[in-house]
């Protein structure tokens, strides 16, 4: 399986995700659905066209958690949301106005949410937030994807097992252990040898 490898350099930090959505926020103007819309990216790890076929119906809202279920080639798979991203979600649902049957993230006439939008206000954001200097200025113009890229290996980080992250995101665990191999290291792993090789003996029985 040959997959391109994601340098950790690539990589938005928390930081840089807030800063970007704030700015998206306070700027989309009309296009109402384009924050929520990029939020579930950088915060669900889903794939950009996978959250424009959202409909309010493939999210279950309730008040300890929730899931989002998303579809890709075919296969659906289950999220769990957050008890916080659960109120955001409620919030925005309701002040929209969305129905059971309704995108989740409705461009302004009520059809699919237009790539071409978001995708400009995407690049303002990054020309208003991410660093303009020499070192930086090549990462303006990345697509919005980075976002799912970022979430995913803030998870690993976090401990998640690659195997859960694994399902969240609709990939392998292999296929994440080729993309961001730098989230596998073992360099910096402290192995206690002692108790390594205490569970490695052999019992009495079986000594020679």
């Amino acid at each position: 399986m040959s997959v391109e490898v994601m340098d950790e350099e690539w990589l938005h930090s928390e930081e840089q995700v807030r800063a970007l959505l704030e700015w998206m926020h306070g700027h989309a103007g009309a296009h109402r659905s384009v924050h929520p819309f990029m939020r579930i990216v950088a915060e669900q790890a889903l794939r950009p066209g996978e959250a424009r076929a959202l409909r309010v119906s493939d999210v279950v809202l309730s008040e300890g958690g929730g899931k989002l279920t998303g579809r890709h080639n075919g296969t659906a798979r289950e999220i769990p949301l957050q008890p916080q991203f659960v109120e955001f979600l409620r919030e925005w649902i309701s002040e929209a106005g969305l129905q059971e049957d309704d995108l989740l993230f409705p461009g302004m006439r009520g059809g699919p949410l237009s790539a071409s939008v978001y995708q400009r206000i995407w690049r303002q954001a990054q020309e208003a937030v991410l660093p303009r200097d020499e070192l930086y200025s090549w990462r303006l113009g990345e697509p919005i994807s980075i976002l799912r890229e970022s979430c995913l290996v803030k998870w690993l980080r976090m401990g998640i097992s690659s195997v859960t992250v694994a399902e969240w995101a609709g990939v392998t665990p292999s296929w994440l252990a080729l993309r961001y191999p730098h989230c596998f290291r073992t360099e910096d792993v402290e192995i206690d040898w002692d108790h390594l090789a205490g569970a490695m003996a052999l019992p009495d029985s079986l000594k020679s």
